[in-house]
């Protein structure tokens, strides 16, 4: 019997949900609980289509429910080892030096962006339409990936910003979703959103001193590190959530 529709949608939930809400969610099957009450126990809004791709495949498989549990909490056994290796490794833009391997921030950020396969979370001060990171945007939304990217506006940046929005160059993405922070949602006038930073699939996180622009990634003396595995790409991926969810990071309409 094919258990490939299961086993995918299992792996989104656990990337979306993250160990210990995965847990909740099988012991929901175990105890042979329906959907409505899955969704119920375990609020996390941005994992329900997840959560109800799940029970979809598992009717679809044939999978019992204790079977469906037992096959959840086994993952999370996998994905939580494989999460404590941890990998550190520094980025650059501008200049090479003789002698010393680097690797590029422009080439970084578009194997950044094709390794995501269910979700993609980006943040940046400017931004300019850069071709090779557009195309990898293009292609991650066509595969399925749910790309968020959190842009500063010429508002917010109350006249420090030129030339157009940053928001304009991700205009060709269709599908994708950008944010800012609302000006009236900041504590303080000269507040900026000044992170700059992409995280696929909460398992790897890019985070810099680099835009996303041309400049940003290939022209300018930049620094930055790509983190595999271990917490940090986790724990990014669920404060930009957590500030979507309150309300501090809205949708652009």
């Amino acid at each position: 019997m094919s258990r490939q529709g299961f086993e995918a949608a299992a792996e989104q939930a656990v990337i979306l949900l993250g160990p210990s809400r995965t847990k909740d969610l099988a012991g929901v099957f175990a105890r042979g609980r329906g959907l409505e009450h899955a969704l119920l126990l375990v609020q996390v809004p941005a994992a329900g289509d997840a959560i109800r791709a799940l029970y979809a495949a598992a009717q679809s498989d044939c999978i019992p429910s204790a079977e469906a549990a037992a096959y959840l909490r086994g993952f999370v056994a996998g994905w939580s080892r494989r999460g404590d290796e941890v990998e550190v490794r520094t980025v650059w833009s501008g200049p090479a030096t003789p002698g010393v391997p680097v690797r590029a921030t422009a080439r970084v950020l578009t194997e950044v962006v094709s390794r995501a396969r269910s979700e993609l979370l980006a943040m940046t001060y400017a931004a300019r339409r850069h071709p090779p990171l557009i195309s990898a945007l293009r292609e991650a939304v066509a595969r399925g990936v749910e790309v968020h990217v959190v842009v500063e506006t010429r508002q917010g940046a109350a006249g420090l910003l030129d030339g157009p929005e940053p928001a304009a160059a991700f205009a060709s993405v269709l599908g994708l979703r950008l944010w800012h922070w609302a000006p009236s949602a900041r504590e303080h006038e000269r507040a900026r959103q000044h992170a700059k930073l992409a995280v696929a699939d909460r398992r790897v996180l890019l985070v810099g001193s680099a835009n996303l622009t041309e400049s940003g990634v290939r022209r300018n003396l930049e620094a930055g590190v790509l983190v595999t595995g271990g917490a940090a790409p986790q724990r990014a991926a669920e404060h930009i959530r957590e500030l979507q969810r309150r309300g501090i990071l809205r949708l652009l309409p």
